[in-house]
């Protein structure tokens, strides 16, 4: 419990319009008797437990255990497709903060990890999906655990239940695994045929087949498991060859373009055949994989950029070439394969102008999210990003499009304003989540009396009613109604603990009201921005350009075009076309990020300097502490992470060299007295030194 205060007499009529004084209300963690919680590390791997012995027997539990998190956030971050960069972000501050002796090889499937120099070294082999919910679960963790705000055992015991599926909806769970999770397939392939692939209604239906073909033999290999997980790409594109031209081959038109190429009535009223593969393979192109890659090779991380380069291109080849080989069984015994691929003509200009066009998008972005595992109350979030990213690249492409009809100019600049714009976006959005968050908490757990004003009882109202509603719909969680339960209770428990006159010696809850104050604790910290952001860039991505390339290479000549017509589909065209595209979007999302950690440094000189004058040190330490932790976030969202073991000699001389220079690391001394810097000594004020 927290120190003793005096006892407020407030009377009833002024109880209702007077706020409480600021000492009534201290730090749930202070007030409130929490249970003892131990993380059982019999449920460890063999491994892990056998480190942890080691680790608990020279230096404690609690740094054993310390290890243990640290390991396990990484593993589950890289598994749910977090950035790399940002997970090192992350780790680092765990490292720093706790003073951990620990090093790590974060790699594309394989990561390293070794503690006490290189005493202990345990490796993980981790294949990664898309899964924005445990992006934002296992960050929020980690930043509760770094603010103090959670121990270790609860971190972890946390990690246990959000791995068991315990702190997501049932709506999430329903779409998280199979077989809900066979509804999107159908639905993205569909609108992503029409909307990216200039395909029409009759190409949505067809890929809609083969989307829902594609999601069963997903859903089939992952029962089996084991090494017939390594056929899902050429099973998944031989059968949406297959069923796609079956289509092509018996529609009417479709035969009827066969028969006589020329006949250009006929061949625009059958099925586009690139259209469709398009599609139901977009979801398996993992095109965000390969900007990430660019991103890593330009942030200097090599081996793993070029690794994840040259990954997720064959992976688009092995998907290419099984749906040409489908195509080729469908016309087996004669060149009817490419005939078909050939007389196949798309409407370029379908969604041109169209009313329509910004729904059908929407509602693609919706079966994106859902692939992404993002909990569907947090759809909006997503959605207002994909949305602008999507709508700047598509107006500043056609715009410049009229004047750049020779060059890729219009493409680059149109992907590097677009992906700077969802990034700034997904940043804005982040920071108005976390404040409100912010807010929800201190309110929640009456942590400070300065938000029991109108406007703060009103907009914690609107909060709780949103919440309610959500929940009433079926899409939110239980242990999100227990919260105002718990609010209630803590509000008249912290009355009768001060009142003298009543026998209340502490504050407790049972188990599950309990759960519901940590729950609320991690859920209200600072949200993942790339959770948020990582679908709208999945969407900007040239996944499809990859699989163009490789479809270029199996159907390499068109007997169809003139000798003076060019081929826009020719390796060439689309090779260069790949490049612009992919490091144009590295390049924007740079931009963004840079930009917006400007702003923040900007901003945060000029609040930090005013709360200085006015004389509020608690507050001013808290500002810099967290402006410091946004810099260090945004900082590991394009760049590596400095470690000063990585080089500690030239670490030293940079640091020493560049002093005030720097611009956005929070610990060079740009910032000063303002920043927790030392400036006599040239060292950190509060260092943590490892």
């Amino acid at each position: 419990m927290g120190e003793p205060v005096t006892p407020l007499k407030i009377d009833d009529d002024a109880a209702e319009r007077q706020p409480l004084s600021i000492e009534y209300f201290k730090k749930v963690r202070h007030d409130v008797t929490f249970s003892e919680r131990r993380f059982d590390v019999n449920t460890l791997p063999d491994d892990m437990r056998r480190v942890y012995g080691h680790l608990e027997e020279k230096f404690g539990e609690e740094y054993g255990l310390l290890f243990i998190f640290t390991m396990r956030t990484a593993v589950e971050l890289h598994r749910a497709w977090n950035m790399t960069l940002l997970t090192n972000t992350v780790l680092q501050q765990i490292k720093d903060r706790f003073n951990m002796r620990m090093t790590w090889n974060l790699g594309v499937l394989r990561l390293v990890f070794r503690v006490e120099d290189g005493g202990y070294e345990l490796h993980r082999k981790v294949p990664y999906d898309y899964d924005s919910e445990f992006q934002d679960i296992y960050h929020r963790i980690a930043m509760a655990l770094i603010d103090g705000q959670i121990n270790v055992h609860e971190a972890l015991i946390y990690q246990r239940e959000a791995k068991q599926g315990m702190h997501t909806a049932k709506s999430g769970l329903f779409i998280r695994n199979f077989p809900g999770r066979l509804i999107l397939y159908p639905g993205q392939a569909a609108t992503c045929a029409v909307i990216f692939f200039n395909g029409e209604w009759i190409d949505a239906v067809i890929a809609a087949v083969c989307g829902l073909a594609a999601g069963l033999v997903e859903f089939a290999l992952s029962r089996v498991g084991g090494q017939a997980t390594v056929l899902l790409d050429i099973f998944v594109g031989i059968v949406t060859g297959i069923i796609g031209g079956l289509f092509f081959r018996w529609f009417p038109a479709g035969e009827d373009c066969m028969l006589d190429p020329e006949n250009v009535a006929a061949c625009k009223a059958a099925p586009c055949l690139s259209s469709i593969y398009l599609g139901t393979l977009y979801w398996f192109f993992y095109g965000t994989a390969f900007v990430i890659g660019i991103l890593e090779i330009i942030s200097g991380e090599l081996a793993t950029g070029v690794t994840r380069f040259v990954g997720v291109t064959v992976k688009t080849f092995v998907l290419s070439l099984g749906a040409g080989l489908g195509l080729m069984i469908v016309f087996a015994g004669d060149s009817g394969a490419a005939d078909a691929w050939y007389a196949s003509t798309c409407n370029q200009n379908f969604v041109q102008g169209e009313w329509w066009r910004t729904l059908l998008y929407l509602a693609c972005c919706v079966f994106v999210l859902g692939q992404y595992r993002l909990p569907i109350a947090q759809y909006w979030r997503a959605l207002i990003v994909q949305l602008v990213a999507y709508e700047v690249q598509y107006g500043v492409f056609n715009r410049m499009g009229q004047f750049h009809v020779k060059d890729h100019l219009d493409t680059a600049t149109s992907n590097i304003v677009g992906a700077a714009s969802g990034v700034v976006v997904a940043a804005l959005i982040s920071l108005l989540v976390s404040v409100s968050g912010d807010f929800f908490r201190t309110r929640l757990l009456q942590e400070s009396a300065r938000n029991n004003t109108r406007l703060g009882n009103f907009y914690f109202q609107f909060l709780c009613m949103a919440k309610k509603a959500v929940y009433f719909f079926g899409i939110g969680r239980q242990s999100d109604i227990m919260k105002f339960e718990v609010e209630k209770k803590l509000k008249d428990m912290r009355t009768e603990l001060k009142d003298p006159n009543h026998p209340r010696d502490k504050i407790d809850f049972p188990k599950n009201e309990e759960d519901a104050i940590i729950d609320a604790i991690i859920g209200t910290q600072d949200i993942n921005m790339w959770s948020i952001l990582m679908p709208a860039v999945y969407q900007l991505v040239p996944g499809s350009i990859i699989a163009k390339l490789w479809f270029s290479a199996i159907f390499p000549e068109n007997p169809y075009l003139g000798e003076l017509d060019k081929n826009p589909d020719s390796q060439e065209s689309v090779f260069s076309n790949l490049m612009v595209i992919s490091t144009s979007i590295a390049l924007g999302l740079i931009i963004g990020f840079a930009f917006f950690q400007t702003l923040v440094f900007v901003v945060g000189r000029t609040c930090c300097r005013k709360v200085e004058k006015e004389d509020n040190p608690d507050n001013f330490q808290l500002g810099r502490d967290y402006l410091s932790n946004k810099q260090g976030m945004m900082e590991g969202m394009y760049t590596v992470v400095d470690d000063a073991n990585d080089d500690p000699d030239s670490m030293r001389d940079m640091k020493r060299e560049m002093g005030r220079r720097s611009l956005f690391s929070p610990g060079n001394s740009v910032f000063g007295a303002d920043f927790g810097y030392n400036d006599d000594a040239q060292t950190p004020a509060s260092p943590n030194t490892v």
